[in-house]
């Protein structure tokens, strides 16, 4: 297949149209940061591209009722700037500064993040611990599906060929909940995550509630540590169960990367990094 021809949709409708009609030999293309490297190095090599970096109805930011939602076309640059996101999730705000450079900031969109389905988006693992939803459009309508269910693994995600993820959805952080994200890269300016969390912890009369834990870097996709959180659930917060929890997690991460070179290494570093996220996301909290 060769690129023969770029669309520039004027609403949803058309693309969803462009879609339907292209499938297996179309593409989308919102900020291309990453797209554009891999028609480069032939990794891809679609007929048509989409191009929805400029749609309107793909941008922006709101509340629609207790949820905050993110249109796809949304750069990391803008999620830093709005009131809402700076307001409501700071956590979101940092993963979104982690990203890349400020070209990269001003260019890359939190659809093409999820998309591109990298063990080690910046941008996944907080969206994971906000238990976040994607809506999915196409012809027939719309859907809405957790981001977690469609995360297949490196490179891979299950939205099908002519659907268009429209929005990001999830819950507005509460008085007594909290949010944090901790990055650990090899450098500071362009740093891909060696180790990226989100950590999600709502606190009731000084017992751990809910707790949601989203890892990067650390699998062959971003996840949440359903074992680590049944750990914490119920129990009283303290700096012992934190510790604890923390070598439970070494331990977790010991088994996973039992045959990968950077095992060892990610092994020591996450009881740091995950006591520093959970730590962070309780002094959050707002009674």
């Amino acid at each position: 297949m060769a690129l023969r021809e770029v669309y520039k949709p004027k609403d949803i409708t058309e693309v969803l149209q462009l879609l339907d009609k292209y499938k297996d030999k179309g593409k989308i293309i919102a900020g291309g940061t990453d797209l554009i490297i891999d028609l480069k190095e032939r990794a891809i090599d679609p007929e048509v591209l989409i191009d929805i970096a400029t749609l309107e109805e793909l941008k922006g930011i709101a509340f629609k009722g207790s949820y905050i939602e993110i249109g796809a076309a949304t750069t990391f640059a803008e999620m830093m700037d709005h009131v809402i996101t700076k307001e409501k999730t700071p956590a979101l705000v940092k993963a979104a500064r982690s990203i890349g450079s400020p070209q990269i900031r001003n260019t890359a969109t939190i659809g093409g993040n999820i998309c591109n389905a990298s063990p080690a988006a910046d941008m996944l693992p907080v969206l994971l611990a906000l238990d976040a939803s994607i809506i999915l459009k196409d012809l027939e309508g719309e859907k809405t599906i957790l981001l977690e269910q469609v995360l297949k693994g490196k490179g891979k995600i299950d939205i099908e060929r002519n659907q268009l993820l429209s929005y990001v959805k999830f819950k507005a952080p509460v008085d007594g909940e909290g949010l944090s994200f901790e990055k650990l890269g090899f450098r500071k300016a362009l740093a891909i995550a060696k180790i990226a969390l989100g950590v999600f912890v709502e606190v009731e009369n000084n017992k751990c509630k809910e707790i949601r834990i989203g890892s990067g870097a650390i699998h062959n996709r971003a996840i949440r540590e359903s074992k680590i959180e049944d750990y914490f659930r119920g129990k009283i917060l303290s700096d012992a169960v934190i510790e604890e929890g923390s070598e439970l997690f070494q331990e977790e991460v010991r088994e996973r990367l039992i045959n990968r070179s950077s095992g060892e290494f990610k092994r020591e570093a996450i009881k740091g990094i995950f006591t520093t996220a959970m730590k962070t996301a309780l002094s959050t909290i707002k009674s």
